[in-house]
C-alpha cells in the first residue's frame, strides 16, 4: 500500500511533525506487522525521527544545521543559493522505516516524525508513505 502526503511549508529551516498523517495511513492500511516507510522528494528535505514534547529540540535541530552548514558559503549557490539546503538534506537523508507491531507504528511516547524543511517556503512538499505487510 502507498499513499502521498502532502505538506506545504512556511519558513525556510522548519521542522514540522507530519506523525498523525502517517499514523492514519498506517491504521486504514490494516497492515497488523510489517513495516511503514517514510520517504521525502526533492534534494532540499528530510524526514527525521525526532522528540516532540515541546518545540525546543526541534528548534535545535535547526540552530545545530545553522551553525554546521551556514548559507551563502558554497559552491552550489552560485545556480540558486541553495547550497545549504542540499547539505543538510543529505545530513538528515530522505527517509525513515519504522515497524508496525501489532497494527500500530513503533515509535516510543517521545518518538515523532517530521519533514525537515531546508529551503522553504514551498507550497508542497510529497512525502510518499509505503507499507510492507509482513504477514506474520
Amino acid at each position: 500500500m502507498q499513499e502521498i502526503i502532502r505538506v506545504s511549508t512556511k519558513e525556510h529551516d522548519v521542522l514540522v511533525d507530519i506523525t498523525e498523517q502517517v499514523r492514519e495511513i498506517v491504521q486504514r492500511s490494516e497492515v497488523n506487522s510489517g513495516l511503514v516507510n517514510v520517504y521525502v522528494q526533492g534534494a532540499t528535505a528530510g524526514i527525521m525521527i525526532q522528540e516532540n514534547w515541546d518545540n525546543s529540540v526541534q528548534n535545535d535541530v535547526v540552530s545545530l544545521f545553522r551553525k554546521l552548514v551556514p548559507s551563502g558559503i558554497w559552491e552550489h549557490d552560485a545556480q540558486d543559493n541553495n547550497g545549504d539546503s542540499h547539505l543538510k538534506a543529505g545530513i538528515v537523508g530522505p527517509s525513515e522505516t519504522i515497524p508496525v507491531v501489532q497494527g500500530k507504528m513503533g515509535l516510543s511516547t517521545w518518538q515523532n516524525i517530521f519533514l525537515c524543511e531546508f529551503d522553504g517556503p514551498r507550497e508542497q512538499r510529497r512525502i510518499i508513505v509505503t507499507l510492507i505487510n509482513s504477514r506474520a
